[in-house]
């Protein structure tokens, strides 16, 4: 599998060299080094310096989109499925400077609170077979799009204007839609689901969905009538209502919760779209905690179908957990435009390889269950298997070496550097 995605967009790169530093990079993302940089990519690949790795993501010409098209089509021929669902979800890199591509104080889930951070939009792609990240935008707040010589310093392309984060979200679905990815539906948290201007995009597209609203949005009831928040329909409903259901497989067995279901619901945008509009509301049994979501389907759907989206929308939350943790996709060091959407683009190739290699494994072990005291191969186990049965760890003295007298003397250069730099604006009148 690994060889089989690296086959898939070899032929993007015009030379061998870069060829053979990205499946390097890729390859380097899947060990078990502790930081993920260039620095410690090159040393894992057994190369004397890190110009190479560096290179790949700074200067070398190659198309980090037409990348992610390849990597995309490698998973849809695995995953893809026609009752298929399109996951979007942000996740937010916390940062020191202020010249990192889209950095500034915002709001990330990372952290729960307002750091200094950039924050990606990626795109899932979810069936029956497996989950994984597709595609990737960089947010690029105000405050960078409104100075234009900050984005030219990042390497921001000027036709790049301030999009917001459910925008961003539009883009890639309309590209993967384009690009023929089977789907029926989207879902995705509160930031898209209370955003009019996306769900209208999505029935433009003809997609359900299934999307989280926050508990003070609007919904028209009675044809659109009245406006009512949708916490404060839940006083209305009767203990009838509610029918108990799972969401899912979880990791302690199906995540069960109650559920109720309103199909009287009219959309304020668009009333002649042709289409079933819906209010979902789940209900933990245990603690009674609520969450709502607007749900739209072109046919006709069942209450287990809107269920079922519901709870495929966390697999994209087990895709995050599994890119930071297994491929590093939160340890780029990286100020440019095009050097964050490269390194995001082989490390969605490096999760790609872990998700389906997972998938082939429990398909396997479906056909054949004969010890039903072992768990699925998670992708963790995977990446530790590649480890210790492809990846061979350099071992060389000498070249462990090397690269500890070249770091520490880059490092003695760049401290000089600072402290001159900082001597100089002292001294300054």
């Amino acid at each position: 599998m690994l060889t089989r995605v690296l086959t898939s967009f070899a032929g993007r790169f015009g030379r061998v060299e870069p060829r053979r530093a990205a499946a390097a990079f890729v390859t380097g993302l899947l060990t078990d080094i502790e930081v993920k940089t260039c620095w410690q990519l090159a040393e894992q690949a057994g190369h004397a310096r890190p110009d190479a790795m560096q290179r790949l993501l700074y200067r070398t010409v190659w198309d980090a989109d037409a990348v992610r098209d390849d990597v995309r089509t490698v998973v849809v021929d695995r995953f893809g499925d026609p009752d298929g669902v399109l996951v979007v979800d942000e996740t937010g890199d916390l940062k020191k400077g202020v010249h990192s591509v889209g950095v500034q104080r915002q709001y990330t889930g990372t952290a729960g609170r307002i750091e200094n951070a950039q924050v990606g939009v990626f795109l899932g792609y979810a069936s029956g077979h497996g989950h994984t990240l597709i595609d990737r935008r960089i947010y690029l707040p105000v405050s960078w799009t409104d100075n234009r010589a900050r984005c030219q310093a990042a390497g921001v392309p000027d036709e790049i204007e301030f999009a917001t984060k459910p925008d961003l979200a539009a883009e890639m679905i309309t590209a993967a839609l384009d690009a023929g990815v089977p789907a029926r539906w989207a879902a995705a948290d509160e930031a898209y689901g209370n955003s009019s201007g996306f769900r209208t995009h999505l029935r433009e597209h003809r997609l359900g969905y299934v999307l989280a609203v926050s508990r003070s949005h609007l919904v028209p009831l009675d044809g659109g009538k009245v406006k009512v928040r949708v916490d404060q329909v839940v006083s209305e409903l009767p203990a009838s209502a509610w029918q108990r259901r799972s969401a899912g497989a979880g990791s302690k067995g199906p995540r069960f919760y109650d559920w109720a279901w309103l199909d009287d619901v009219t959309t304020d945008a668009d009333p002649d779209d042709d289409g079933e509009h819906s209010l979902l509301i789940r209900k933990n049994t245990s603690t009674g905690e609520l969450a709502f979501y607007r749900c739209w389907t072109p046919r006709p759907a069942t209450l287990a179908d809107l269920v079922r989206v519901a709870g495929i929308r966390w697999t994209v939350e087990e895709a995050f957990q599994a890119a930071k943790s297994q491929v590093g996709l939160d340890q780029h060091q990286v100020r440019l435009w095009d050097s964050w959407h490269r390194f995001t683009t082989l490390a969605l190739a490096a999760l790609a390889v872990l998700t389906i290699c997972a998938a082939d494994a429990a398909t396997g072990e479906a056909d054949d269950p004969t010890d039903t005291a072992l768990i699925k191969l998670t992708v963790n186990e995977i990446r530790r298997l590649i480890n210790t049965l492809i990846i061979r760890p350099i071992r060389d003295l000498a070249h462990r070496l090397r690269w500890s007298h070249w770091r520490r003397r880059h490092q003695a250069r760049a401290r000089r550097a600072h402290y001159t730099r900082r001597l100089n604006l002292e001294l300054q009148p």
